[in-house]
């Protein structure tokens, strides 16, 4: 069975970084893509970023520049490290393992499968 967990959510000042850490645990297949999703009291839930099992990367607009994702492969694990922190980045962030390749849909489809964590809180203060 497929576990995912986060770590590393916070409360920071607007301009400050956090890095969010995501560790994917049991059998998963070649082509399971990784990524970062977000939602924000009374919003739907967005995508932040994916990085699919050929190392592609995508981000969701408001975020390029000031995101980078990360994944090791053999380790199973997917950073997420944020910087230029706004209010309205303010979300609980949540890791997911996904069965696509490429998943860069991912970002502005909704979709209802893959393996999810229970999520971390970040909290920008302005």
């Amino acid at each position: 069975q497929v576990q995912v967990e986060e770590s590393g959510g916070d409360s920071v000042q607007a301009g400050g970084s956090l890095r969010l850490s995501c560790s994917v645990s049991g059998p998963t297949s070649s082509n399971t893509c990784m990524g970062w999703f977000r939602r924000a009291p009374g919003k739907a839930r967005e995508g932040v970023a994916v990085v699919d099992s050929d190392g592609r990367r995508s981000y969701r607009d408001s975020v390029k520049g000031r995101f980078t994702i990360s994944r090791e492969n053999p380790k199973n694990t997917c950073d997420l490290e944020m910087t230029g922190l706004r209010p309205e980045d303010t979300a609980m962030y949540y890791c997911a393992a996904i069965p696509a390749n490429p998943c860069d849909w991912t970002l502005h489809t909704p979709f209802n499968f893959g393996t999810w964590g229970r999520g971390t809180q970040v909290t920008v203060a302005s």
